[in-house]
């Protein structure tokens, strides 16, 4: 095999996202529930025999290291793999929006060579690889949804039904740094477990409503970014006034709100009527409608 191609990079969304406490080294320890959508992009990996890592982009021009090639080359280096690999990378996913778009790359970059390049390492030999490119590589080599701790690297899959959202981005980027530094990010919010979740926030209706009267289910860096970003309240009240919530994903600056509780009928809101939903969002910004993933597409690359 020396050719894959059409392999999928999906998208993440933070149902939320709490800081429970800060390391040592300065790094922030965080709690969180991750669900893949089908917004994805799609990259093609062709292998090549003279070691050269180059990247295509069939879609908006990319910065010119970025993390696909880290990826590759990260893995060409701690693998000691003569072989290289041209990387076609058809972006869909908008940067700068808490999705976790160019980590999600990354994955599939690692996923797809680590069969092209014939070297078989077991799940458990990528992620720590995965972790020192980026906090969200670790989730998108994963199996699914799941309970992510720590930095990033404290992966628990937990069983989520597919629900539908919508999902708008305005055409900001945040400073993530700035927001983790910001006087406004609580740092001390109680852990939780995966069963107090589960218990709590049996589906969507609940967790989204659990935050709506000041529950425990929320987004820590949403204050911090509403005041940098004041594009980011907007997004949400846009959300907040077709579907009464919203709430930012990630570190921004894309929001999200939910449109059923998987069980295919709504439950917190229904669609603005007409065949364009989004058609009075302000010029610039993206709105998508997306589904959550039960599993990775990619999954059976480890099979």
């Amino acid at each position: 095999m020396n050719m894959l191609t059409n392999l999928t990079a999906p998208a993440k969304l933070n149902l939320f996202l709490h800081v429970v406490g800060r390391r040592a080294d300065g790094y922030h320890l965080l709690q969180s529930l991750f669900l893949p959508i089908d917004w994805a992009d799609t990259l093609h990996l062709e292998r090549r025999a003279d070691g050269r890592l180059q990247r295509h982009d069939l879609g908006p021009t990319l910065p010119a290291d970025d993390l696909c090639l880290r990826a590759a080359r990260a893995l060409q280096q701690a693998s000691g793999c003569a072989w290289g690999v041209d990387i076609s990378i058809d972006k869909q996913v908008p940067w700068g929006a808490g999705l976790g778009g160019g980590s999600s790359d990354a994955a599939t970059v690692l996923r797809g060579l680590n069969v092209l390049w014939d070297l078989h390492w077991p799940r458990e030999r990528l992620l720590p690889l995965g972790a020192t490119l980026g906090a969200d590589v670790p989730f998108f080599l994963g199996t699914g949804p799941a309970w992510v701790e720590g930095v990033g690297e404290q992966l628990t899959p937990v069983a989520w039904p597919s629900q539908r959202f919508a999902v708008v981005k305005p055409p900001v980027a945040l400073p993530t740094a700035q927001i983790f530094s910001s006087p406004l990010l609580t740092r001390d919010t109680k852990p939780a477990t995966v069963a107090g979740l589960l218990a709590d926030a049996a589906d969507l209706s609940q967790l989204m409503a659990a935050q709506a009267t000041g529950g425990v289910w929320k987004n820590d860096l949403q204050p911090a970014a509403e005041a940098i970003r004041p594009e980011v309240s907007e997004a949400i009240s846009w959300l907040t006034r077709h579907f009464g919530h919203g709430r930012m994903t990630g570190s921004g600056s894309a929001a999200f709100a939910g449109i059923d509780n998987g069980t295919g009928a709504p439950s917190l809101a229904t669609m603005p009527e007409g065949p364009d939903p989004f058609a009075d969002l302000p010029e610039g910004w993206v709105g998508r409608l997306c589904r959550s993933l039960e599993r990775h597409p990619l999954e059976d690359l480890f099979g």
